[in-house]
């Protein structure tokens, strides 16, 4: 049985899976702070000292865990993860959208690239779904307790996973992601790439998918109705598509992935259609190209019988009247 073609759906998490940012369902309340009071300070630190937003986030949780006595190990964390809320319909799309690719003759992959902790997430009712999670996480000591942060994802270098997605080289440290690959060598085509994300932190990740011929889609939360940002992306040329964060086959972001996909099937059944031409075709080609290299060679004299010959064998391998 040949291989079914490839789509991967990538998908951001905060605001775009669940409705808010995971630290706020439940690192936040642990240590008694106010949600706004957390990002606020973290913000600052970032800003005072020139670091990355990530990282200043990360340090903060950190600091924040040893000075309210918590345990900050990857089980800790994973823990949290539990408690982490999720939009309407998200814990069946996947098993709904992978019958659906099924029907369609595709595998769908489905992959996390979020600036969230990967910990937290991996803790997640839903992360047994995906592929794989790429996200920010802590390296941890012996002992198990996070020391330093191992990954930082932000907005820019969440593009690598595209590449890394396509190309096959999963690994954070595989350094042939920056390798040339020609397209019909990619594991998974970008026009195959489908990105759903909520924010301008998106950006980057949804215009390599869109310029490659992929799609992206962007979410709003249905309950606050705020639509001011997937206009403005819409409108700037980011996104393809944009719909609720409604996850159920009911939703207008389940119809559109649907017709996403079937618009991937049916070009990928067109280019299996081609090859299968492009498999008759080109012996005639070959034919022909020797027939005229035989006959040059000969000057006009009679071509030599023994590449004659070999003019006919080629011929023979011709499907049809081609005379």
């Amino acid at each position: 049985m040949s291989k079914k073609p490839i789509v991967a759906i990538c998908y951001d998490f905060d605001k775009t899976l669940s409705p808010d940012d995971m630290q706020a369902f439940t690192f936040i309340p642990s240590i008694g702070m106010d949600k706004q009071a957390f990002w606020d300070e973290s913000n600052a630190l970032a800003k005072d000292n020139r670091m990355d937003k990530n990282l200043a986030w990360m340090h903060l949780m950190l600091k924040k865990s040893d000075a309210n006595n918590l345990p900050v190990t990857r089980e800790a964390f994973k823990a949290l993860g539990k408690d982490v809320k999720l939009f309407k319909g998200v814990p069946t799309w996947f098993k709904h959208v992978n019958e659906l690719g099924d029907r369609l003759g595709l595998e769908v992959r489905h992959y996390i690239i979020s600036s969230g902790l990967k910990e937290i997430i991996e803790g997640s009712s839903i992360a047994g779904n995906f592929n794989r999670i790429y996200a920010s996480s802590f390296f941890y000591s012996v002992n198990g307790v996070a020391i330093w942060p191992a990954q930082t994802v932000n907005y820019t270098n969440k593009t690598q996973y595209i590449f890394r997605i396509a190309k096959g080289f999963l690994e954070e440290h595989d350094e042939r992601v920056n390798d040339s690959m020609p397209d019909d060598e990619l594991e998974i085509p970008y026009e195959n790439f489908i990105y759903i994300g909520d924010s301008d932190t998106d950006v980057p990740c949804m215009r390599v998918v869109t310029s490659k011929g992929g799609y992206s889609i962007g979410v709003y939360n249905p309950e606050t109705d705020k639509r001011a940002r997937v206009y403005k992306l819409f409108e700037d040329g980011r996104l393809n598509f944009f719909a609720p964060a409604d996850y159920s086959t009911a939703g207008d972001l389940f119809e559109t992935v649907k017709e996403i996909l079937e618009c991937i099937s049916t070009k990928e059944n067109l280019k299996a259609k081609k090859r299968e031409l492009k498999a008759l075709s080109t012996p005639y080609k070959l034919y022909k190209d020797v027939e005229k290299i035989l006959g040059n060679k000969a000057g006009g004299k009679r071509i030599p019988k023994r590449e004659q010959e070999l003019l006919a064998s080629l011929k023979d391998q011709v499907e049809g009247n081609t005379d």
